[in-house]
């Protein structure tokens, strides 16, 4: 599974590495709505709730659906600008000028994504003027709860409503507590876009993209650009440009804006704990799946205290050799365990540092 951007014909000045203010509020109202996605930013999160005006707060509440479980394309509202050219304002308000150059159709597209109710990467009729993709937008953003639903019935009756709503509501956040912080952050970002500008003029697109993330890959001669997630997309530059937007609140999420007909934007953190090589989908599905086997968990009880041969675990588990030897192949393909030879005999070890990125409660389990 993967968002693939196809870049054939892509120039490469039409490449731009530039943060974003409105960009950085949407993760910043994401960490405050899901601080557990965000260990890193506790301090800040509870230093900017503890200030924070308790009208403004339930104002929050009213749509974080925009920012909690998806990351509104509103945010990003310079990648939905005609021409597919446009670079993001230097501060908020310059952001939400060009979020009015969107027509009534985008923004309304934007704003319901959360409800998966339309066509994201590709083109479909527009849900102010389909009446079926009316009801079933309604219907989705209903599953999700009333306000939700009320949010949606007040966006398809009045678009500039809602718009205005949304820039008062971040001009708002901006004043009472996002101003202060990306002060503090700009500088940051901005040193990382001219790292990485610097790296697309020495070296080329494919530098840069591995300095961004190593779940982002440039194939050449096909001519795209892929990225590893658990979900599937396409986007293409065309005649348009390309942008990669850094974040400082943003990890660890590596979000890929590829709606269709806008500019596609790689939204990528940095400052972060990343792991150098964090492992791709199918490397995760791999290690998932080993460790889901009763057999292979009780083998890795063993394996994580101390090393094992295969005689050794075939006598403890009451299982014959062969039978071991087919559980740790499948642990070592998916990089669990390591294996070392000592003498005439092969020892095999867990890898309890790659066991704890999948999670703590599974190791605390077998060590247990």
């Amino acid at each position: 599974m993967s968002v693939r951007i196809d870049i054939a014909g892509l120039r490469p000045e039409r490449v731009a590495v530039v943060p974003s203010p409105l960009a950085e509020l949407g993760m910043a109202l994401h960490a405050l709505a899901e601080p557990g996605h965000h260990p890193g930013l506790q301090a800040w999160v509870t230093g900017v709730t503890a200030r924070l005006d308790p009208h403004l707060a339930d104002r929050m509440c009213e749509a974080d659906f925009l920012w909690r479980t998806t990351f509104s394309d509103l945010f990003m509202p310079f990648a939905g600008v005609a021409g597919r050219a446009t670079l993001p304002g230097t501060c908020i308000a310059e952001d939400l000028d060009l979020l009015d150059k969107l027509t009534d159709e985008q923004f309304v597209d934007a704003a319901l994504e959360f409800t998966c109710a339309l066509p994201y990467s590709s083109h479909g009729p527009s849900v102010l003027s389909d009446s079926a993709l009316h009801r079933r937008a309604l219907e989705l953003a209903a599953s999700r709860g009333p306000r939700q639903v009320r949010f949606a019935e007040r966006l398809l009756a009045d678009p500039p409503r809602i718009r205005a709503w949304f820039r008062q509501f971040v001009a708002d956040c901006d004043e009472a507590f996002f101003a202060d912080t990306w002060s503090r952050l700009r500088h940051q970002l901005a040193a990382d876009a001219r790292h990485k500008t610097d790296l697309l003029r020495r070296k080329g697109l494919a530098e840069a993209l591995t300095a961004v993330s190593p779940a982002v890959t440039l194939d050449e001669h096909a001519g795209h650009i892929t990225v590893d997630k658990l979900g599937i997309g396409h986007s293409a530059t065309a005649d348009g440009g390309l942008l990669l937007i850094p974040t400082s609140l943003g990890w660890p999420h590596l979000s890929v804006l590829h709606r269709h007909g806008w500019q596609p934007a790689l939204h990528y953190p940095v400052g972060s704990p990343e792991l150098a090589s964090p492992p791709s989908v199918e490397q995760l599905t791999l290690r998932l799946t080993a460790l889901s086997h009763p057999v292979r968990m009780r083998l890795c009880r063993h394996l994580a205290r101390s090393a094992y041969t295969t005689s050794e675990l075939a006598q403890v588990h009451g299982m014959t050799a062969p039978e071991i030897s087919r559980h740790l192949s499948v642990l070592k393909k998916a990089g669990l365990v390591t294996t070392r030879r000592r003498g005439r005999y092969v020892l095999h070890q867990l890898d309890v540092t790659v066991v704890a990125r999948l999670g703590s409660d599974f190791l605390e389990g077998i060590l247990r």
